[in-house]
């Protein structure tokens, strides 16, 4: 018995050793595995539709009701961007997507995240979905356009990883 539990011993520090040592970069120190190759956002196809450059940054669009939320992290190393502008515009119960009223724009706080309220999303094509840009300089500008599984639902959630330009 004694011999066996050895034998597990010198498995298992064979094993954190083989482990530690992956994870360890040039540094020699350990770091994480993720974060360290996050690939930028796309854009989407149809996610241009109706994009207006420019939009006023607002504390709402509209009458509200409906959030559109988000981040923004910048791509490799996946670090949060601070002060990035993030456009918004759909075809909700107070217009079109094509109408100047439609369109807001927000900026992103020190975490990467935003938030801006809206009008309910309706559908438009037979789908319920937003339209969000990231629209600055220092990064490649990302259109989006995703789509809600149901027209009920009262907030949308989308992320930008963005590239540098």
């Amino acid at each position: 018995m004694t011999q066996n539990l050895s034998s597990r011993r010198k498995f298992l520090a064979a094993g954190a050793a083989t482990g530690a040592a992956w994870m360890t970069g040039a540094s020699g120190l350990i770091t994480p595995v993720y974060g360290q190759t996050l690939a930028p956002t796309p854009t989407m196809p149809g996610g241009a539709n109706n994009y207006m450059p420019g939009a006023p940054i607002v504390n709402r669009i509209g009458k509200g009701g409906f959030w559109m939320t988000g981040t923004v992290r910048r791509a490799g190393d996946g670090a949060p961007l601070k002060g990035m502008r993030i456009q918004v515009w759909a075809h909700t119960v107070e217009g079109r997507e094509d109408q100047q009223h439609s369109h807001g724009a927000t900026l992103t706080a020190a975490d990467g995240t935003f938030r801006l309220e809206m009008p309910q999303i309706v559908p438009m094509f037979g789908q319920p979905h937003g339209h969000l840009a990231y629209e600055g300089e220092g990064f490649r500008t990302v259109f989006l356009r995703p789509v809600m599984s149901s027209p009920r639902i009262t907030s949308l959630s989308a992320h930008f990883v963005l590239q540098p330009a």
